[in-house]
């Protein structure tokens, strides 16, 4: 019997480092990043993608300095979008001078309908009806986006939003135990859910690694809004959002926005950015060298 529980407990346990997760990618994978803009996104697992040789990605995400870095460095051949912020800059730099250098393929959708095609990957089906769209340029603009009639006497179109199948997510928590289940402290989950439903290789880092039994201490069980069944693999990343924002635990990182989005126009600032802050692989070194910038 106790070797039963022994086995199930190494089976539960999903700890990995941020590199181990790189590990299980592969070039030309369609990846989508959890977060919202400026807001709560994985960073740490996007630095070490940033850091691996990793290219020809297909990124799906409410976008901001995650579909911008990993632009600037050239691991993105497509971006599946609804929009590319850091809030207090309205358009992402890095994703600007890519599009405006013609070297990404795009598919741009209302935030709506790329929630529904994730709502559609999640639950297995090829496409959601969704009348956000029509009226708009989005159907002729996407190749793959359709109208469906609706099969009742009312016989009212709506675009048929494809589901969005991914490779693999990366989303970014607050608190989680080494099982998978993933606590948001937050004021909003920003479809992480639906990240981790849509995508075949689902993947959580966190704040705080705790026990199981101490996940309802800092928010209710409404707060438990990630599952062990939605998770692959779970790293412990303290600062891991930063600079976007992750409050409780810290807000965005205002002067550090403000320093990346500088190296937008100046590929010798990138270069020095890359070396000061990608290329440190532990936390601490991360947070030392922010703390000297």
């Amino acid at each position: 019997m106790k070797h039963v529980l022994f086995r199930l407990a190494s089976m539960l346990d999903k700890r990995m480092t941020e590199d181990e997760v790189v590990a299980q990618l592969a070039d030309g994978m369609t990846l989508g990043i959890g977060g919202w803009a400026s807001r709560r996104k994985p960073m740490s697992l996007v630095r070490a993608i940033a850091r691996s040789k990793l290219r020809d990605l297909t990124l799906v995400s409410y976008a901001g300095p995650d579909v911008g870095l990993l632009c600037a460095l050239g691991k993105v051949k497509k971006v599946i979008f609804a929009f590319a912020s850091l809030d207090s800059i309205a358009l992402e730099p890095h994703f600007r001078a890519a599009r405006q250098a013609g070297s990404l393929e795009v598919e741009e959708f209302d935030e709506g309908m790329l929630q529904w095609g994730l709502y559609a990957a999640a639950n297995r089906l090829p496409f959601l009806p969704i009348r956000a769209g029509l009226g708009s340029d989005v159907a002729d603009r996407t190749a793959r986006v359709r109208t469906v009639k609706s099969p009742y006497d009312d016989a009212e179109e709506f675009i048929a939003m494809p589901a969005l199948t991914l490779d693999a997510a990366i989303i970014h928590l607050h608190r989680a135990d080494q099982s998978g289940n993933g606590q948001c402290l937050g004021p909003d989950l920003y479809f992480d859910d639906l990240f981790c439903m849509a995508a075949k290789r689902r993947f959580m880092s966190c704040e705080k690694l705790i026990e199981t039994s101490e996940l309802c201490r800092e928010g209710s069980v409404q707060t438990l809004r990630i599952n062990r069944m939605m998770v692959d693999g779970v790293v412990h990343a303290p600062y891991g959002a930063h600079f976007t924002e992750c409050p409780p635990d810290y807000p965005r990182d205002e002067a550090f926005l403000q320093l990346y989005a500088a190296t937008a126009k100046d590929p010798e600032a990138l270069a020095k950015f890359v070396e000061r802050f990608v290329q440190p692989v532990s936390a601490s070194a991360y947070r030392e060298a922010v703390a000297q910038r």
